[in-house]
């Protein structure tokens, strides 16, 4: 297998790497790292795609939606397969990444964010929750880490704190939802969100990798449509 560097980005969080594997008699992937650690390829894009598609599901209308974390595209290009949607705005913290799709770095990003409905919003998504007009979405998805276990930076932590829920809860509309995925069960985080929406509920999601069923959990917080 060879590997060959595309892109390299250092910014306040560390180093973000683009590299592409090769292996004969197959199509190269590319592969994100950050700071060394593998965060997502081309390869396997299940969990992004089925995080959006189950998240899409709990809502009726989910004219506008914010995704955190705008990765390799595949949970943005889902959520735009879905024409219930009539914009999507994603928050991405590192502008190298954002640029790696815009320039055809990432092949597939500039026909991906040419699509009227997305708009990247480069910037700290705790900063962008913070300043986003109250009751302005109807659909927040949070995946910048594998869950509170699995963080890519440490600061990431405060996303699943009181805080932030507090403030995702205010830019949702009624009948609204947030959406967070997680590699494994966080009882903690659901007991938090339990105590910023009310209620709470973790859902099991089996997913295909590679020819291993795993099971990952989205958990839900719902602002009621009376609220």
């Amino acid at each position: 297998m060879e590997h060959v560097e595309k892109a390299r980005a250092e910014s306040a969080r560390g180093e973000l790497v683009l590299r592409e594997r090769r292996e004969p008699g197959a199509p190269a992937v590319l592969e994100l790292r950050a700071n060394g650690v593998f965060v997502m390829d081309t390869l396997e894009t299940s969990t992004e795609q089925a995080l959006a598609a189950a998240a899409l599901e709990l809502v009726a209308d989910p004219r506008a939606v914010l995704a955190a974390g705008l990765g390799l595209g595949f949970t943005l290009h889902e959520v735009l397969a879905d024409s219930r949607v009539e914009r999507c705005a994603v928050v991405e913290i590192e502008e190298a990444l954002v640029g790696w799709l815009r320039d055809g770095t990432v092949p597939h990003g500039p026909a991906l964010l040419a699509d009227e409905r997305a708009a990247i919003v480069v910037a700290d998504v705790a900063v962008a929750m913070a300043e986003a007009r109250p009751a302005s979405y109807d659909l927040v998805l949070l995946d910048v880490d594998n869950g509170p276990g699995y963080l890519v930076h440490d600061l990431n932590a405060r996303l699943y704190q009181p805080a932030f829920l507090a403030a995702t809860r205010t830019v949702l509309r009624p009948g609204g939802a947030l959406v967070l995925w997680s590699a494994d069960e966080a009882p903690e985080l659901e007991e938090t969100l339990r105590s910023v929406f009310g209620a709470a509920e973790a859902r099991p999601l089996a997913v295909r990798l590679q020819d291993r069923d795993e099971h990952y959990w989205l958990y839900v917080a719902r602002v009621p449509s009376g609220a």
